[in-house]
């Protein structure tokens, strides 16, 4: 029986539900996911294996006009530098809006040469079918060559017949993981990125774009897997937001984040949290480097 196996990438503006669609396909959250836009700041790949294909997802961060830091424009090669090297593209978008910033993931589309497929995403919030009609005939003359197709990454609608036509697209070869593996990403950076996640929603609307997470210490023992920390912001007074009256929201947050982390890894976990000031990191090429922000 012949084997396929090739990359999709999931791309569009922030907030469409990229990363809420990859954690449905999956079955399994991989991805981290909030109400904020610019959650996702790495690629992120995660591997759906059936009998004789193998679909490898990438994850990507939301394209963007407005880059007025140096995270803004790393996050923007993140999500565009893919497109050279997958087979499909998802372009994602929410319901019928059309924005600067989806003019943008269009323009970038211009050049790529595989198959894309349109993907209309939060029709369960639409309010009228001739709604999504007449979206679905605007895009039809924008993209002739693409396929469209509605769903909704939270309820699972259309996405069972979304993953069939993907796979049409796969390309026969060998499969690249092992059938069970469902990311390649390791456990340290899945465990900072839940940390993150917890922080973009109990934080306001700054703060989270200014923290980043750094993991000092991972020892798995037979019984404790313990895990330092350190959370970093860029002023003091970030800093006492986010550690809050006495460490409240600090304390919260670990708590919050233990628990997710105790279900990722299957073990029971000692989590130690540190907050330290560094000044202008996002806005550092350098800074970005050492603190992991090497995909692109």
């Amino acid at each position: 029986m012949i084997s396929r196996c090739g990359y999709v990438a999931i791309i569009g503006r922030p907030n469409v539900g990229k990363s809420t669609l990859l954690n449905f396909i999956l079955g399994q959250k991989i991805s981290i996911t909030s109400r904020k836009p610019q959650t996702t700041r790495h690629q992120l790949l995660g591997i759906k294996t059936f009998k004789h294909c193998q679909v490898l997802y990438v994850d990507t961060p939301g394209i963007h006009s407005k880059q007025p830091r140096a995270i803004n424009r790393y996050m923007n090669r993140a999500a565009l530098s893919i497109l050279g090297s997958v087979d499909v593209v998802l372009f994602l978008l929410d319901r019928t809006a059309w924005v600067v910033d989806d003019q943008k993931v269009a323009g970038a589309l211009n050049s790529f040469k595989g198959k894309l497929i349109v993907v209309i995403n939060k029709i369960d919030q639409l309010q009228s079918l001739n709604e999504l009609l007449s979206t679905l005939s605007k895009l039809q003359g924008t993209f002739p060559q693409a396929e469209l197709i509605p769903i909704s990454a939270a309820t699972g609608e259309n996405i069972a017949k979304l993953e069939s036509l993907i796979m049409e697209h796969m390309p026969e070869s060998p499969f690249f993981f092992p059938e069970d593996q469902i990311t390649d990403r390791s456990e340290r950076f899945l465990v900072a990125e839940t940390i993150r996640e917890k922080l973009t929603r109990q934080l306001g609307e700054e703060i989270p774009y200014v923290v980043t997470i750094q993991v000092d210490r991972f020892e798995k023992g037979a019984e404790v897997t313990e895990i330092d920390i350190t959370i970093f912001v860029e002023k003091e007074g970030q800093k006492a937001i986010l550690i809050g009256r006495k460490g409240a929201r600090l304390k919260k947050i670990g708590i919050d984040a233990r628990k997710d982390i105790e279900k990722l890894l299957d073990v029971k976990v000692m989590l130690t949290t540190w907050v330290k000031v560094k000044p202008g990191w996002s806005d550092s090429d350098h800074s970005l480097q050492g603190l992991g922000y090497n995909d692109v």
